[in-house]
């Protein structure tokens, strides 16, 4: 049996603030406006200390909401426009939803975190909602958990953690420290300032030249299909990880978590046939003391690229720590800005950037630890709820010690359940062998178990992208109402790639060629634009086709690049 009821939460204290949004609320609006709520919104469940009276819980909750500006944040904006500003309440309201129950299911946890996930389906109104959607789950009266939704505006992964921290300490009744880390009103100010402004500039800069050389998607291989999937999470928990990656860290000097990271990115590359890990590295910038334990919207990606060309792992590990800081030093900057070079140096290059990888590393903020059972086997890998994702492989590191505990989404087109779990427990071997000595790259396959991806003939590599030439041939021809093209690959002779359009009777200039393809690549990773499009009227008929297609009398020829059309 199951009781529900609202309690209205009445709070004040504080002052009445307004100011301009951050760049990283700006961002996580952008996105809050463009995707679908359950995608963007976030959540998180608190386990309640057992005793806790339903009382004690709400009152810590508005204590939370009094002490962080975050949670009293609106973003005013007229209809049809992004906020550009931001307003702190002194006193307001909020509900809270007791779910009351005789018993809960066998997996508890696991229904809370289905309470909360409830939560993400709507979405929040940016001029007026409150940003966390509260719910207690309780038996017979007494709170279990804590199952709360949270609009990204507001916060993000980290900073729910920071407010779970803070709210035990209100349960036990500690007197918490004055809050000295960047409420979202001193972030904008200080980005607004020289110094601001310059780290943002330079963020820009590292961003661009990786977009310009890197792989455009680093799961560029047949079944890599749209721009979003459905995956099954994956939680790895494992005392042997654990153990593996203390002692590499302790053998090679490194830092546990630099050591983590070089190990996936090892792994990835391995996996894709990459010869670099381009991956997006959400948290990062929580590095500056000002912003670690900060209640805001600080998270933007860093953009880490690791070069693989090195003989071993711990080559690749002295690289990483150098890579990964410079990464995570170029991780703030205006999106709006960002997003208008991307797609100025991807209309140019003919790429589409995919945010394909992620790797959001959360282990070192206050959470309630959630080790694996002595009893479970090792290592421990279990599958949990399905949600949809705009990644090939989504990869959150929740602890290290004294268990190593993942959470893990791979796209079941090019994983089959077998293969995603061996990823897990691969990333575990490979620890593991380097816990004892060097581990040489070229042996990964027979140290993990995970095997490189096979393309297939007439795959290719243009541009530092693996590319299906018959595939953007198939693309552009379906752009263009079903014309015959035909794609060569002159990578030997330095040109890429070059399409032959036959286009009938109808007037096609390579511009409109380009145009048109560049529409269709969001979902198609093996897909790369032509550096060169050649227009003729009708398409060979005989068997040797590049030197059919070189014969035909040429109607216009060039790059295409030319956005004036």
């Amino acid at each position: 049996m199951t009781k529900t009821y609202t309690v209205t939460v009445r709070y004040a204290g504080g002052e009445r603030r307004r100011g301009p949004v951050t760049m990283g609320q700006a961002n996580m609006i952008r996105c809050m406006l463009r995707d679908e709520p359950e995608h963007i919104n976030i959540h998180d469940v608190w386990p309640v200390p057992e005793g806790t009276p339903t009382e004690s819980a709400i009152d810590a909750l508005r204590a939370l909401v009094v002490r962080h500006e975050a949670l009293r944040t609106t973003f005013p904006h007229a209809p049809g426009e992004a906020p550009r500003e931001q307003v702190v309440a002194s006193e307001g309201e909020f509900t809270v939803t007791v779910v009351d129950h005789t018993e809960l299911p066998p997996d508890a946890a696991g229904y809370a975190d289905s309470v909360a996930r409830r939560g993400r389906v709507d979405r929040f109104r940016l001029d007026r909602d409150f940003g966390l959607r509260v719910s207690l789950v309780a038996v017979d009266g007494a709170p279990v958990f804590v199952a709360l939704a949270a609009s990204h505006a507001v916060t993000d992964i980290s900073a729910l953690s920071v407010l779970e921290e803070d709210w035990l300490g209100l349960l036990a009744g500690r007197t918490l420290p004055a809050v000295t880390a960047f409420t979202p009103l001193d972030l904008a100010a200080e980005e607004a300032t020289p110094g601001g402004l310059r780290r943002s500039e330079a963020s820009l800069r590292h961003w661009e030249r990786i977009i310009r050389t890197g792989p455009q998607a680093m799961f560029a291989e047949p079944g890599a299909v749209g721009t979003e999937i459905e995956a099954e999470q994956l939680t790895l928990r494992s005392r042997r990880g654990a153990r593996a990656l203390a002692l590499v860290a302790e053998r090679t000097g490194g830092l546990p978590s630099t050591v983590l990271l070089t190990a996936w990115c090892a792994l990835v590359a391995h996996r894709t046939g990459q010869s670099s890990c381009v991956a997006a590295v959400p948290t990062s910038n929580r590095f500056l003391p000002r912003l670690a334990r900060s209640v805001n919207t600080v998270s933007q990606d860093a953009l880490l690229s690791l070069d693989m060309g090195v003989p071993s792992f711990d080559a690749l590990l002295r690289k990483a720590w150098g890579a990964a800081l410079n990464a995570y030093r170029h991780s703030q900057f205006d999106a709006v800005r960002l997003w208008d070079m991307i797609d100025a140096v991807t209309h140019e290059r003919g790429s589409r950037f995919a945010r394909d990888v992620v790797f959001n590393d959360v282990s070192t903020l206050p959470a309630a630890p959630a080790a694996g059972s002595p009893e479970q086997p090792e290592p421990d890998v279990v599958r949990g709820p399905a949600q949809v994702l705009p990644t090939r492989v989504l990869t959150f590191v929740h602890e290290t010690a004294p268990v190593l505990r993942l959470g893990m989404w791979v796209d079941p087109a090019l994983f089959t359940p077998d293969e995603s779990e061996g990823f897990l427990t691969g990333l575990v071997r490979l620890l593991e062998a380097a816990a004892v000595e060097d581990v040489p790259l070229a042996a990964l396959t027979g140290v993990t178990g995970v095997r490189p991806v096979e393309r297939g003939a007439g795959w290719c590599r243009v541009d530092g992208s693996w590319v299906s030439p018959s595939e953007v041939a198939d693309v552009l021809s379906g752009a263009l109402g079903g014309v015959p093209v035909h794609v060569a690959d002159d990578a030997s002779e330095g040109d890429g790639l070059t399409a032959f359009v036959a286009c009938g009777g109808t007037p096609l200039t390579p511009a409109e060629a380009h145009a048109a393809l560049m529409d269709a690549l969001p979902g198609r990773p093996g897909v790369l634009a032509p550096r060169r499009y050649v227009i003729v009227r009708d398409a060979p008929t005989e068997a040797d086709r590049t030197g059919a297609w070189l014969r035909l009398p040429i109607l216009r020829e060039g790059a295409g690049r030319d956005r004036r059309m």
